[in-house]
């Protein structure tokens, strides 16, 4: 019972009705039995009592317990949740994705921007052994989420994001810094950054090149992507009159910058003008060596109240077996 919590413990309260139950019985079952007169009762003295004396309380206690035991299921008792560290192979990765009004182009579809973040969720998906972060970035950056192995937080901040979270931009070398700085201190073998960006680096006081240098200097290898089309791209604006059209925009990717920080780091540049070539980038990861990662996990609450239902039903049958058959009085 102390290895246990409960998720309705109010209802635990509820074991507090046995009380006047057990003291209506104790006070009242004596005109329940049976009396007959006689003038002496000298002729039963040496009679010894049947075992269904010594059982007349038991049907009343297989009942009380029955109740506690309903009382308990209702409370739904559960097994207790403990941390536990456990060794996992994986890599960590950080995805640095641009945000930049710009990602909103529909040479992708539904637009470029969505189309990295779905890519993104499929790949996180199918590497649930790794550690995974994610930095976003336009003119400014940030962390939007750390390296974790709680997929399923990831890809909800993943589904969050949206261009004007911060200043619009490109800073290409600040996004990469910042990813950097999220793996500074990981002591995987395999440290990875996905740089996913359509533009030309034209904010941020962090050149991309120096950013690679770093990356280089901690031993982060970094596969950077070039997201768009070739020649324009079809981008939505709003006219006055609040009426949603198109123009052509010219598709301006800075590859050479690209190719130079894959480069140095050890990695790969790729030109994505559609998601299948995303599937490249990932199949390049998926072949780089694993290392053994210490993951801090919470263990799930287990549901324990079926014992307690399974011997309540059996209490309470025996009882009623119990009182029509062996225990049964005579009206």
């Amino acid at each position: 019972m102390e290895n246990l919590t409960f998720q309705n413990p109010n209802l635990l309260y509820l074991l507090l009705v046995l009380v006047p139950l057990i003291a209506w019985y104790v006070f009242k079952h004596d005109k329940y039995q049976a009396s007959i007169r006689l003038s002496t009762v000298k002729g039963f003295s040496k009679v010894r009592n049947s075992y269904k004396y010594y059982l007349r309380h038991l049907p009343p206690v297989l009942h009380m317990l029955g109740i506690a035991l309903l009382i308990i299921a209702l409370a739904r008792p559960q097994s207790t949740d403990n941390w536990s560290n456990t060794s996992t192979e994986g890599i960590d990765i950080v995805l640095a994705l641009d945000i930049s009004t710009s990602m909103l182009a529909e040479d992708f579809k539904p637009n470029r921007l969505e189309a990295a973040k779905q890519d993104a969720i499929r790949f996180i998906s199918g590497r649930p052994n790794d550690r995974i972060g994610l930095v976003i970035f336009s003119g400014e950056s940030f962390t939007q989420c750390p390296l974790t192995t709680d997929h399923a937080v990831l890809i909800n901040l993943i589904n969050d994001v949206k261009p004007g979270m911060i200043e619009d931009g490109t800073a290409i070398g600040l996004g990469l810094a910042n990813a950097v700085s999220r793996l500074r201190e990981s002591k995987a073998i395999s440290k990875v950054i996905i740089l996913m960006t359509d533009g030309v680096n034209n904010q941020g006081q962090v050149p991309p090149l120096t950013a690679a240098e770093i990356a280089k200097t901690f031993g982060v290898r970094v596969y950077s992507i070039g997201v768009g089309s070739k020649g324009t791209a079809p981008y939505p604006v709003t006219d006055m009159f609040g009426r949603k059209r198109y123009q052509d925009m010219e598709v301006e990717i800075d590859e050479e910058v690209l190719s130079q920080i894959a480069q140095m780091t050890d990695g790969r540049y790729f030109r994505a003008v559609d998601n299948k070539r995303l599937e490249e980038v990932y199949y390049e990861i998926d072949k780089l060596e694993k290392s053994k990662i210490e993951v801090k996990e919470y263990s799930r609450k287990n549901e324990e109240y079926l014992p307690f239902l399974v011997l309540a039903g059996i209490l309470l049958v025996f009882e009623v077996v119990l009182r029509n058959t062996l225990l049964r009085n005579i009206p």
